[in-house]
């Protein structure tokens, strides 16, 4: 089988766009579409649907996907075993991650790996729903949350350390809780789920956050929105320090009961299929991840560079 014709096949299911995949690959659309349809009579399925209008992605042509990304997986880690190429990593890695730690982290850098890979697409789904690894055929996925999943394999990209934080007008209005018990009656911008979690102190204690025992007026399944209704002074919630970093640094938002913190051991992981060959490409991208925002995204919750209220 072809690999060529693979990667024109992956790259048109991908863009939806048979010319458009041709011209990355520097055919001309005639012979893109030739292509196509001699890998489709030696596969003796329809891949593809063609109209005047559109191109979509039949139901063979889902089933096989995955395998032909795989195919060409395995082409490219066994190319790079020979001593690799001299072009570098080419084609397109699906990547998926929460969508506000992208724009804070990720979207800032993509000039950086750009100019490093000219070669590589990116093609970015960016959403707060986690998605599926597998089923949804990406390469790799930014999760947070512990690595239980025996399907999948990952590299720990830092910590995913979850604190309580308040605007300083919220606290000067409604006092500043010392203790976990003084949390009662406060008002709490709640996750959607409403449930009880655990705290854990430095020193090992554990204690409940209960949203029942405070005033939850505001509940949101989105980080940002979450971060932001804070900073507007809707009440206390609960943000990863990667998220309210640069607003606790700048005074926007303060760390309450800064020696608690949400004990659920939440842990940014870059995962992929275990089925997966960990190809060149994916190797490249989470080794510039990790190097360029894992110490960025690890900073010390108790360093005396976040200042925490009176």
């Amino acid at each position: 089988m072809d690999t060529d014709s693979l990667r024109l096949f992956v790259m048109a299911a991908e863009r939806l766009n048979i010319s458009a995949a041709g011209r990355e690959l520097g055919l001309a659309p005639a012979v893109a579409s030739a292509r196509l349809a001699k890998l489709e009579n030696e596969l003796e399925v329809e891949l593809l649907h063609r109209t005047t209008r559109k191109v979509t992605l039949s139901l063979e042509g889902a089933d096989f996907l995955p395998y032909a990304r795989e195919i060409l997986a395995q082409a490219d880690a066994a190319r790079a075993a020979l001593g690799g190429s001299e072009t570098g990593p080419i084609g397109t890695l699906r990547f998926a991650a929460p969508s506000s730690f992208a724009q804070l982290h990720i979207m800032p850098l993509l000039p950086e790996f750009q100019a490093l890979y000219p070669d590589l697409t990116l093609d970015l789904r960016l959403s707060d729903k986690q998605f599926d690894a597998i089923e949804g055929s990406f390469d790799l996925a930014l999760r947070s949350a512990p690595l239980t999943d025996s399907s999948l394999r990952g590299r720990k990209l830092a910590e995913d350390k979850r604190i309580l934080c308040a605007s300083p007008a919220y606290l000067e209005t409604h006092g500043t809780p010392a203790t976990v018990q003084d949390l009662a009656g406060h008002r709490f911008i709640a996750w959607s789920d409403a449930g009880a979690r655990e705290l854990i102190h430095a020193s090992g204690a554990v204690a409940l956050l209960d949203p029942a025992r405070m005033v939850c007026r505001t509940i949101v399944d989105d980080g940002d929105a979450q971060r932001e209704a804070t900073i507007a002074g809707a009440g206390l919630s609960i943000n990863s320090l990667w998220s309210a970093a640069h607003e606790i640094r700048s005074g926007r938002l303060l760390q309450v009961l800064p020696d608690w913190r949400l004990n659920d051991r939440s842990v940014l992981w870059l995962v992929y299929p275990r089925s997966n060959v960990l190809t060149p490409k994916t190797r490249l991208f989470i080794d510039f991840l990790i190097k360029r925002l894992g110490p960025a995204v690890a900073f010390d919750p108790a360093s005396p560079e976040l200042p925490v209220p009176p």
